[in-house]
C-alpha cells in the first residue's frame, strides 16, 4: 500500500467502566479529537481548540510519542513529524481524552506508513501503554467493548449500541486525574463484592446485547470502584442512587471521573427533568457542571480524505 504524505484521523470520546465492568468495559461518544500528521524535517506540533491548555509542542507531546512507538512497532525511522491536533474531549474528567490521544496518533502513524501494523496490533499497543483495554478499544473499534489485557495481548468483543440507546453526561468543571482516582481505590475485595461485580458485569454486557433497557438500572451498580471514589466528587452517591428515579436507564461515573454518565432511552428521556436533577444536585454541592447529550459513536477512529490543498481546520469544519 503506497504511504501518503499527509493523514488526517477522527477519533471518539469514550466512557470507561459503565459501573460494574471495572476496565473492561467501554462506550464510544460521539464527540471528537482531531490529528493530522505528516512527515517533517524539523518536529512541529499546533494545537487548536479550546482543550489544549498545557499540552506540551514539542516531543515530549504525547501524539509524537505514540507514534515513535509505531515506528518502532513496525520497523521503520520517521524522527520528524509535524502534527496538528484539535479536540472537543474536555481533559481529565472522564471521557478519554489521553485514550483518543494514544488512539488517533497511532491511528495516524500506521496509515503514514502505508498501514503496516495490524487493527488488534494498534490496539495491544495502545493498551500496554494505558495499562487497561476499555477506553482506547471504544475509541479505536466504536460501539460497546468488552475487552481484557493479560499483560501481552488485548482482545475485545463489540458490541453495535441500539438505536434508541444514547446518555445524558454532566461535566463539572474541576479536573480529576486518573492516578489521583486510582490512588483511593483498595488494593483487595472482598469475595463478596468480586461476585457482585461480575454478575452485574455480566448481566449488563446481556442487556446491551440484548436491548432489554428494562434491565439495565438493576446492573450498572458496582462495589469495587464508585464507593471509593465517591469522597473525590461530592454529590456523586446521591445521583448514583436516585438518577433511574428521575429518567435514568442507569448512571455511572465515567471513567475515573469526574464526569457522571447517564444512559437513557431517546424514546421516552424525561430529558429536562433527568438534566436538572444532575445539574442540582451538584450545585448544592457548590459544583458547577455543564451538561451533553452524547449519542453511542459506532464507527471508532477513521482516516478523513482532505482534498489538495484543503487545510487542517476546514476538513474539522466540514466534519462539524
Amino acid at each position: 500500500m503506497t504511504a501518503p504524505d499527509r493523514v488526517i484521523v477522527k477519533v471518539p470520546a469514550s466512557t470507561a467502566n459503565l459501573g460494574p465492568g471495572f476496565d473492561t468495559l467501554g462506550m464510544a461518544l460521539e464527540l471528537y479529537a482531531y490529528i493530522e500528521m505528516s512527515r517533517a524535517e524539523v518536529t512541529q506540533i499546533e494545537l487548536y481548540g479550546n482543550e489544549m491548555q498545557g499540552i506540551p509542542t514539542d516531543k515530549r507531546n504525547l501524539i509524537y510519542k505514540v507514534a515513535q512507538i509505531v515506528f518502532d512497532d513496525a520497523g521503520v525511522s520517521v524522527p520528524e513529524l509535524h502534527i496538528s491536533m484539535y479536540s472537543d474531549i474536555p481533559l481529565t474528567r472522564g471521557l478519554g481524552s489521553s485514550a483518543s490521544a494514544i488512539v488517533g496518533g497511532m491511528v495516524a502513524a500506521n496509515a503514514l506508513i502505508g498501514n503496516i501494523l495490524s487493527k488488534e496490533r494498534i490496539f495491544t499497543l495502545a493498551t500496554e501503554l494505558e495499562r487497561h483495554p476499555d477506553n482506547v478499544g471504544a475509541s479505536l473499534y466504536g460501539g460497546i467493548i468488552v475487552a481484557t489485557w493479560d499483560g501481552e495481548t488485548a482482545r475485545h468483543i463489540r458490541l453495535e449500541p441500539h438505536a434508541d440507546l444514547t446518555t445524558l453526561v454532566a461535566i463539572p468543571e474541576f479536573q480529576l486525574a486518573t492516578e489521583k482516582a486510582r490512588h483511593v481505590l483498595p488494593a483487595s475485595i472482598t469475595m463478596g463484592d468480586a461476585v457482585f461485580n461480575v454478575s452485574h458485569s455480566s448481566l449488563l454486557v446481556a442487556a446491551f446485547a440484548s436491548g432489554e433497557f428494562e434491565m439495565i438500572r438493576h446492573t450498572m451498580k458496582d462495589r469495587m470502584h464508585q464507593p471509593y471514589r465517591a469522597s473525590l466528587i461530592p454529590g456523586m452517591t446521591e445521583i448514583l442512587e436516585k438518577a433511574t428515579d428521575n429518567g435514568a436507564l442507569g448512571v455511572a461515573l465515567s471513567g475515573a471521573g469526574p464526569t457522571l454518565i447517564a444512559l437513557v432511552d431517546r424514546k421516552h428521556e424525561k430529558e429536562i427533568q433527568l438534566e436538572q436533577f444532575l445539574l442540582e444536585t451538584l450545585k448544592h454541592e457548590q459544583i458547577t457542571a455543564t451538561t451533553m447529550r452524547l449519542a453511542p459513536c459506532t464507527e471508532g477512529a477513521v482516516v478523513l480524505q482532505a482534498t489538495q490543498g484543503q487545510s487542517f481546520m476546514d476538513v474539522i469544519k466540514g466534519e462539524m
